[in-house]
């Protein structure tokens, strides 16, 4: 009688461990999926950024035709972040696509006939909203990796997360490039 309970006892045991293993690795699983859709959340935004560009582009370039070098650096900058392949080519390119978009609008302050278009307005507005929107999204899922990355670096979790060969994802960073005030000189 006494091996039945001491059987009973280790096999209750050994199912708690297996539940515990299992909600950790289902919250886990969980927390991979948000942070997969946070990143595709943001590549959507991107993309409508980038459908803006060249209407942006095509209107200032009416205005500004000697500042070519300024138009070409955008159209290339966002031709290199489409074709990013991976996060780091990803992250990377939207940095020097971002810059470069500093310097276009810097260039439009130059020209108030432009400054009081009502398509450039219109399309300004645009890409700040959609500015925004990104903005939103690299924070949520910065957000949602910090939370990731702290659960699989915690004990007991982080036996589970090498067993299951989880890892540590990366944050959504600005280089030192982007970060940097755009000079634009005449």
């Amino acid at each position: 009688m006494g091996g039945i309970w001491i059987g009973i006892i280790i096999g209750g045991i050994l199912l708690a461990i297996l539940l515990y293993v299992l909600s950790i690795y289902n919250g886990l699983i969980r927390m991979k999926n948000k942070i997969e859709e946070a990143l595709a959340t943001i590549e959507a935004y991107l993309k409508k950024r980038y459908d803006l560009i060249p209407n942006l582009v095509e209107i200032v370039k009416g205005y500004a035709k000697h500042e070519k070098q300024t138009f070409t650096d955008v159209i290339e900058a966002r031709n290199k972040v489409m074709s990013a392949v991976g996060f780091e080519e990803m992250s990377q390119s939207e940095n020097t696509l971002k810059s470069t978009l500093k310097s276009l609008f810097a260039l439009a302050e130059n020209y108030p006939e432009l400054k009081a278009n009502q398509n450039f307005l219109d399309l300004q507005v645009q890409l700040t909203k959609v500015e925004d929107d990104i903005l939103q999204s690299r924070k949520y899922y910065n957000g949602t990796v910090k939370s990731f990355n702290t659960k699989i670096e915690m004990f007991p979790n982080s036996m589970i997360a090498t067993a299951f060969k989880f890892e540590k994802k990366e944050y959504y960073k600005i280089n030192d490039e982007a970060k940097q005030n755009v000079k634009i000189s005449f």
